[in-house]
């Protein structure tokens, strides 16, 4: 007993020096914690508390945590491991009220719990607040009656709008912009809009601090973030808000619409490392990947420093290890969500194991409800699609369903099956299905089929007549050169002399400024404009071709068609693609010759077709009803019969009668031995030196860094580098990825890891969802926690069920797995499978 309390108190003690908090005077900064009212601790009193640390005194110790003039701020109560810091809670209010304190902190070492008097219960937290963060959150005087009693009107956000294609950088000089650039509309909130901010309110007023608005994509969930953010500063109930976002290139798009929004009253920022400038400003902006980098939310950041956070796209930016980063702060919670929870109803929880894509979306789905404090799976507020629709601000899309043969055979049962002799000259067969479609089946007759059948069917624009502003989704980068490549060549032939190659554009993260690609077909203007028809301002480039840059966020409301040109197994990816096509447009907006358009008879876009090679529509819509299928060309014979060369497991190549298939070996010669300290240095000063690498990594384009180098720098014959060499020289005791390799290079990180140092920091993530009646066997999970992610062995024996075998198993025994609680027993399992990469703790 004696140890747990002991070990306790060293853990607090630790908790609070991280914080900034002085157990002993730092030269003009005072000691500003103590023991007991009025005692001030002195080195040599730390070994006079003995280790029985809650029997002293009065029958226990508090910490006293004091502001900056030294008053009374926080009472921190600490009980021992054994205990739940909450069995302390009663006692920890009244010495709390005694001492005017508005704050308690309750902790075991292990779990820890911060408590705002004035705000309702004690919120779990992984590390300490720091002293600075805590006196500027005592600043908001919480007062929920005036947040609840806002009255939210159309005019509550105002918007002067312009349609996104009337840019100024689009204009080179002042003679060339028309008049209509200065044009300009006011946009106020919608009335479902105001709807879902007033069910804010009146979940506010049934004691919630959690909220989940589900709003399809294209019903301006932004708009409403910002009205959501307005109501919380204005009413006093908010000084800073966090607004995280999934991707890099959504932090801008936010921060500009808050601007436009809210810069009036509130200041917004992109979070940057320099600590003054987001604590300047009210709204900050920032990506999850960004706070979740080398635990920076926890090392840079108070769990008291937002009063409000708002989850975009909160289905997948509270996933895995990114949940941690939400749940840190302390304050209301926000998540917004396109998801519909009909996909929680319609899914077979019996059929699917926890690897199934599907599976694995569910569960997400579900977390995603109970985060948000709906249980039920009903969110404080809903606006669908079918809403959308029905009310005339969104449109549904034209389905073409459009199947090879080779395609129909990919997502058949048995899947497409090839022939062949293997080495030993014995009959194989190797089957493969729709997921290796362009990874190891590759099929260029098939592509050609997609783009011929794509372009011949496609919508119309109805004031040039030409095809309508597409994008089309692939597999990979490499697969969108091929599909780009084909449609230019098939443009050519049906448009000659227009295009120039200049048709279709492959907008993938290798691609040197992809982003401003994706903005330049927005505003009408990538590669040029107005190709057909010189008074109609539309992008000269009709087509871009994609993997995932063009889904979540992007608007451009002039999209006639979306070509699924790959199998998708995620439903917020497939919901979030076909939500591009589905606002509204008006075209005659970019026409400015008023001849024309009196003869134009449709200039509003009512339909958009969703072209879907891969049966997706019919995997995640059972009902959907279908307005189009077309029968695409049979190939010529069943050339997989035949026969041909392969390698089970290895790649497939569908080209006429031919069927080529390629292993590819990677050969380490006796070189490969050698390997040294000195052999880590030359690799730093090679990338360093290389100005595109440098570039790369300064822009944050990972993909293209660690293509290049494993292409351009490994396995060449001056050094013959390779990740494996690497990995050696660097005598750690795990397994490196290539990009923590070149951020330790880049200085980006400090140091390389422990695999017990990465152990701590995933456990401490994944047990910040701990039940307070489970704190004692916190010690417990933790050791089935570490021995599951690291050993085979165990995983292997948990995975079988034969528990007996844990009697001899010396890194796991019978007596750790009976001290867990039944639930975590299944619970890690899962948890591991689908956040924790188990590469990484490989040695």
């Amino acid at each position: 007993m004696a140890n747990k309390e002991a070990t306790a108190r060293i853990k607090i003690n630790k908790l609070l020096e991280a914080a900034g908090w002085r157990f002993f005077a730092e030269g003009d900064s005072p000691a500003n914690i103590r023991l007991e009212p009025s005692v001030t601790i002195k080195s040599t009193d730390l070994e006079s508390l003995g280790e029985n640390f809650e029997k002293a005194g009065k029958g226990f110790i508090d910490f006293l945590l004091l502001d900056a003039k030294g008053f009374p701020l926080i009472v921190l109560e600490a009980k021992s491991e054994d205990k739940n810091p909450l069995v302390g809670k009663e006692q920890a209010r009244k010495y709390a009220r005694s001492q005017n304190c508005r704050f308690v902190i309750l902790s075991n070492g292990n779990l820890h719990y911060f408590w705002d008097l004035e705000r309702g219960n004690p919120y779990i937290i992984t590390s300490f607040p720091t002293p600075s963060s805590v006196i500027g959150y005592q600043k908001v005087t919480p007062n929920p009656q005036r947040l609840i009693e806002e009255q939210i009107g159309e005019d509550y956000i105002v918007l002067t709008q312009r349609p996104n294609y009337q840019t100024e950088a689009a204009w080179k000089n002042e003679a060339e912009r028309p008049g209509y650039l200065f044009t300009s509309k006011l946009r106020f909130l919608r009335p479902y809009q105001q709807k879902a901010v007033q069910a804010l309110q009146r979940a506010v007023k049934d004691g919630k601090d959690r909220f989940l608005f589900e709003m399809a994509t294209g019903t301006g969930k932004t708009l409403v973030s910002a009205a959501v953010v307005k109501l919380f500063l204005r009413s006093g109930n908010a000084s800073r808000v966090l607004f995280l976002v999934d991707r890099l290139e959504l932090e801008d798009q936010a921060k500009k619409a808050f601007a436009a929004l809210l810069s009036a009253d509130f200041q917004t920022v992109v979070y940057k490392e320099n600590r003054d400038d987001w604590q300047r400003a009210e709204i900050v902006v920032t990506t999850v990947q960004s706070l979740l980098f080398n635990n920076k939310y926890q090392r840079l950041f108070s769990p008291t420093d937002f009063d409000l956070v708002i989850s975009d796209e909160a289905h997948r930016s509270i996933g895995g290890n990114a949940r941690a980063v939400f749940d840190y702060f302390i304050g209301y919670k926000l998540g917004l969500t396109a998801t519909p929870r009909d996909y929680l109803k319609r899914f077979d929880k019996t059929s699917p194991t926890t690897r199934d894509p599907r599976e694995a979306e569910r569960r997400l789905l579900l977390d995603t409800y109970r985060t948000f404090g709906c249980e039920n799976s009903l969110p404080t507020y809903r606006y669908s699609l079918l809403d959308g629709v029905k009310e005339g601000y969104l449109i549904n899309p034209t389905v073409v369903d459009a199947r090879t043969e080779i395609t129909t055979e990919l997502l058949s049962e048995e899947g497409f099956v090839v022939s062949f002799i293997d080495n030993t000259g014995e009959d194989q067969q190797e089957t493969f299905k729709q997921r290796e479609f362009e990874k190891r089946f590759f099929a260029p007759a098939t592509n050609q089929l997609f783009c011929k059948t794509f372009l011949e069917n496609a919508l119309r624009d109805p004031i040039s007549g030409e095809i309508g502003k597409s994008i089309i989704f692939s597999v990979s980068q490499n697969h969108a050169a091929k599909l780009t490549q084909i449609l230019n060549q098939m443009a050519d032939i049906m448009f000659p002399g227009k295009y120039q190659s200049d048709f279709a554009v492959q907008v993938t993260s290798l691609i040197p400024d992809a982003q401003q690609f994706t903005i330049n077909f927005s505003n009408n203007n990538l590669l040029g404009s107005a190709n057909f028809l010189p008074a109609y301002k539309t992008s000269k480039a009709r087509v871009c071709v994609t993997v995932g840059m063009m889904t979540t966020g992007y608007d451009c409301t002039d999209i006639l068609n979306l070509g699924l040109f790959r199998p998708i197994f995620s439903p917020t990816d497939f919901i979030q693609i076909k939500g591009r096509g589905t606002r509204k447009h008006n075209f005659l907006e970019q026409l400015f010759d008023d001849n024309i358009k009196d003869g134009v008879l449709q200039p509003q876009k009512s339909s958009y077709k969703l072209f879907d090679f891969f049966a997706n529509c019919e995997y995640f819509e059972e009902k959907f009803n279908y307005d189009e299928v077309l029968k695409l060309p049979k190939p010529q014979g069943k050339i997989y019969e035949e026969g041909g060369e392969t390698e089970p497991g290895g790649t497939y190549e569908h080209l006429g009668i031919d069927i080529i298939s390629m292993v590819k070996e990677e050969i380490i010669g006796f070189e490969g031995m050698k390997i040294d300290r000195m052999f880590f240095e030359r690799f730093e000063d090679t990338v360093r030196e290389n100005d595109f690498i440098a570039k790369s990594v300064e822009t944050g384009q990972w993909d293209r860094v660690i293509n290049y180098v494993n292409r351009e720098v490994f396995d060449k014959p001056d050094e013959y580098y390779s990740l494996d060499k690497l990995r050696k020289a660097a005598a750690v005791d795990r397994r490196l990825t290539l990009r923590e390799i070149l951020e330790k290079i880049f200085g980006l990180i400090p140091r390389f890891k422990s695999k017990d140092e990465l152990l701590e920091e995933e456990f401490a993530k994944f047990v910040a969802d701990t039940k307070p009646e489970e704190a004692e066997a916190i010690p417990a999970i933790k050791t089935y926690f570490k021995a599951y992610v690291t050993s085979d062995q165990v995983r292997h024996i948990i995975e079988s069920r034969h528990f007996t075998d844990l009697a001899t198993n010396p890194v796991f025994s019978t007596r750790d797995f009976r001290a867990v609680p039944e639930r975590y027993r299944t619970l890690i399992p899962e948890y591991v499978k689908d956040y924790v990469s188990l590469n990484q703790f490989a040695a």
